[in-house]
């Protein structure tokens, strides 16, 4: 191993109170905005599918299955925006890599809601939409790295897991403010004008959101990056290397490649159940329990109440007790829970009311793993690969059991015949989860960031 670079290191305590409120605002804009955007298309996938994917004379299930395969075509896109943005993270700063990216998000969705549909120019219609979902995708893969290094980095002792879960809850806030754009949308306009014009809205509002960001990350401090910072000094004066003499080492590929890979099955009930709940449920009780646009909405608010409720108490909770403890509770709820609330869901006789409380439920359960867990994979990567390799963890797993999760339960749905299907798929990835998540140490939380 290398030596690690002689040189003063300042404590944790040297980040400023403003410094740190200004790095978690700046963090989480961010990721507000690319939840938005997700969710709105999630949302929006039957209108979506009928003005892109849906030719004449074409099935409307058809049409479902093709958007949904652009929207994993994006997440596929992830790892590669996490490893090119994380390096430039890594090696540049972090400051830089969050501004890049913000922009890149913001003029990709903009222009989604400018594009020409295919009744007006054809089959160009569906590869224009795939090429900017592409460039959406490159941009959130570098988005995660970036602001949850800068958050966990800049948090007061004590408080990475809080910090950390302002990431999720911008999640939730974004999903929630996608599922309200859509609510009113669907509620003041008629059918034809929402299919007219109306769904352009809401990708048209990133841009001003967008300028609000960018603002925002070009005001962080600048910061030192960690491959050439002296005295192992990672952005925010936060001590690298606190663990032991080696923290000021490159680390090997290999150990890097290994956290990575340890890091998808942590990840992988919250990305496949998060998405299952949160977002592709519209669009499935639509097409399946013949449900309106209005009721599917609303039954995803619910969810993504109870998905924001949880994140911050699980996050501040993790802080005292533990990751370990926290996430594995969540990922148990939720894979024990699954199907009975489903069944609840789809019980015609069941009162509005349990419906709700089920869903909400659900959500809560999602967000027990959602708010530990940007603080989670942050203490797996020390600071030189931090952006990098919490990057890409995160977005691969979200290429996955997240991207994927709308075409395989739409189409399992519909060669099967199984309306069981989202509940089977968010069990059996929360109990992957349960095993990987048993492998952190206890006192993870209590250990300084490398």
């Amino acid at each position: 191993m290398t030596t690690p670079v002689p040189g003063p290191v300042r404590p944790p305590t040297t980040v400023r109170p403003d410094d740190a409120r200004r790095a978690l605002v700046a963090g989480s804009v961010g990721n507000f905005i690319e939840w938005y955007e997700f969710g709105i298309y999630g949302y929006f996938a039957t209108v979506i599918a009928a003005q892109f994917f849906t030719p004449a004379g074409g099935s409307e299930v058809e049409g479902l299955v093709t958007a949904y395969a652009s929207f994993a075509l994006a997440f596929f896109f992830r790892p590669v925006g996490a490893a090119v943005f994380g390096r430039f993270g890594d090696r540049v700063g972090r400051r830089p890599a969050l501004v890049v990216v913000v922009c890149l998000m913001t003029g990709a969705t903009a222009m989604i809601g400018l594009l020409p549909t295919y009744a007006s120019i054809g089959a160009a219609a569906p590869w224009l939409l795939t090429l900017l979902r592409i460039l959406q995708g490159l941009s959130a893969g570098g988005e995660f790295g970036g602001a949850v290094s800068v958050m966990t980095e800049c948090a007061p002792p004590g408080r990475r897991g809080r910090y950390g879960a302002w990431q999720s809850f911008t999640v939730a806030l974004g999903l929630l403010a996608g599922a309200a754009v859509a609510v009113v949308l669907a509620s003041v306009l008629t059918a034809s004008q929402l299919h007219g014009w109306g769904w352009r809205v809401p990708f048209l509002l990133t841009l001003p959101l967008g300028l609000v960001a960018l603002r925002l990350r070009l005001r962080l401090p600048p910061d030192e990056p960690p491959a050439r910072a002296p005295g192992g000094r990672v952005p925010g004066g936060r001590a690298e290397g606190g663990a032991g003499p080696e923290g000021g080492s490159r680390p090997r590929p290999g150990e890097t490649a290994r956290a990575v890979v340890l890091g998808i099955g942590r990840m992988t009930g919250w990305s496949a159940a998060g998405y299952t709940f949160l977002v592709v449920m519209p669009s499935y009780v639509q097409s399946t329990l013949g449900t309106t646009f209005q009721q599917a909405l609303l039954g995803t608010v619910l969810a993504n109440l109870g998905f924001a409720a949880s994140i911050l108490p699980a996050g501040g909770l993790s802080d005292r007790i533990g990751r370990r403890t926290v996430m594995v509770a969540g990922a148990l709820l939720v894979a024990v829970l699954a199907l009975p609330l489903l069944h609840l869901v789809q019980d015609p006789g069941a009162p509005g009311y349990a419906k709700g409380a089920a869903l909400f439920a659900a959500g809560a359960g999602v967000g027990l793993m959602a708010g530990p867990g940007p603080a989670m994979l942050a203490e797996m990567f020390p600071a030189r690969v931090r952006c990098t390799g919490l990057g890409l963890a995160y977005a691969l797993s979200n290429a996955v059991f997240s991207g994927c999760a709308g075409l395989i339960i739409t189409e399992a749905v519909a060669r099967t015949g199984n309306v069981d299907v989202p509940g089977y798929y968010a069990a059996a990835t929360c109990a992957v989860s349960v095993a990987a998540l048993l492998t952190l140490r206890g006192d993870d939380h209590d250990r300084a960031l490398r």
